[in-house]
């Protein structure tokens, strides 16, 4: 589960459930106000039963919205080997984690509502599977010829500038949006003379502790 994740999304979800097949690394993911047992249950059979069958085996935390009765009851009802990862060995998660890192570059990127290929090329990328199995898009530039095809480009390219300042205005409100939550939630701090303080340690002074190092020194 990747959350709780501020300032919240403009349909008001703070929370994205993450769901992943370990074998092929396909990831199932939708986003929610909060994650409860009945939701748990709900996403288990609307992104996983109903869309590939039933799974062998679900492998979860030990959160308590992930082991309760209901959980319980869902998978003796289809027959479902339920297991937790114990916290003792995390790397049991790797592929989990791996898979929310990128989730929250997408989800970063994806703020501007601009892909960076779009921004240099001014049209989205042709993935593979496209020339191999041809999309919508793929077929219709198929039927141009040569003029027309080269005019759509330009115009798409005369568009790149235009995308430029749309992404910028919504980086700005993005932006915004995050000094504001912070800005509710901080609490400023005043010090005087003779209060007890902690100094940061910056990275590059060396320690023979390594990474085990504290990152502040004593009061000073």
């Amino acid at each position: 589960m990747i959350g709780l994740i501020e300032p919240k999304a403009s349909n008001g979800h703070k929370f994205i459930l993450v769901a992943i097949n370990y074998f092929p690394k396909w990831v199932e993911a939708a986003s929610y106000t909060n994650v409860t047992k009945s939701v748990v249950t709900k996403f288990i059979k609307k992104y996983i039963i109903c869309r590939y069958g039933l799974p062998a085996c679900i492998i979860t935390n030990n959160g308590t919205n992930l082991n309760n009765k209901m959980m319980t009851k869902l998978c003796e009802q289809f027959k479902i080997k339920h297991h937790n990862s114990t916290p003792y060995h995390p790397k049991m998660n790797i592929v989990v984690e791996a898979a929310n890192k990128n989730m929250k570059k997408i989800i970063q990127k994806m703020v501007v509502m601009e892909t960076p290929y779009s921004l240099v090329y001014g049209t989205e990328a042709i993935l593979l599977v496209e020339v191999e199995i041809p999309s919508l898009r793929v077929l219709a530039e198929a039927k141009l010829d040569e003029s027309e095809w080269v005019q759509i480009r330009l115009d798409k390219l005369n568009l790149i500038e235009e995308k430029c300042l749309i992404v910028i205005c919504h980086e700005n409100l993005y932006q915004q949006r995050i000094k504001n939550t912070f800005d509710r939630r901080v609490r400023p701090q005043l010090f005087k003379k003779g209060d007890l303080v902690l100094k940061k340690r910056l990275p590059n002074v060396k320690d023979p502790r390594g990474k085990w190092a504290p990152n502040y020194k004593e009061h000073m």
